[in-house]
């Protein structure tokens, strides 16, 4: 039974490593997305392969300016191959406001009207526990397909809560009314 709800615990962890990569994307928060990853880890993203650091510089350079960015998971499948190594397949979608700087980075449209780009796949990532903490040592994002849509979006309204991709966003305000870091 303690074996068990040890398996448990474990994979409630790497959903939370997962979770938490996605919030740092979306908020802009680099050093929550470094947090979640070991050192040496290796990130195969597309347009980029090699280390965190690099991964980080990327995607900051990438999405960092967007107005909006917005990962949302899906399926996890956790597979252990021993009490401290896991094969972990998580599917996403994304969903990016690209603004004329964000056309030019993704090599989509000229920047003349908005644009929505939706990218779909998987994370395949080996995580492993170490020093009693699971991280990702090494990820590949399968890209499985994109989708773009041109022209205006209806518009959220002002008096709707807004994102902020910056310390700003709802969720740490709450975090810090809460005492959460």
């Amino acid at each position: 039974m303690e074996s068990k709800l040890r398996r448990l615990i474990d994979r409630e962890e790497i959903l939370d490593v997962m979770q938490r990569y996605a919030r740092g994307v979306d908020r802009g928060d680099w050093e929550a997305v470094r947090a979640v990853y070991h050192e040496g880890a290796f990130d195969d993203h597309g347009d980029y392969k090699g280390d965190v650091d690099g991964f980080i510089e990327f995607a900051r350079d990438r999405v960092g300016p967007l107005p909006q960015c917005m990962h949302f998971l899906g399926n996890c499948l956790i597979e252990f191959a021993s009490e401290d190594v896991a094969a972990v397949e998580t599917y996403f979608m994304t969903a990016h406001t690209l603004d004329a700087q964000g056309q030019k980075a993704y090599g989509a449209g000229d920047g003349n009207e908005p644009m929505q780009l939706s990218s779909y796949g998987r994370y395949v990532d080996r995580v492993e526990r170490r020093s009693g903490e699971w991280r990702i040592a090494h990820r590949i994002c399968v890209f499985e397909a994109t989708r773009v849509h041109t022209g205006k979006a209806p518009p959220i309204k002002p008096d709707w809560a807004q994102l902020h991709r910056s310390p700003e966003d709802p969720i740490y305000k709450l975090r810090n009314e809460l005492g959460i870091t």
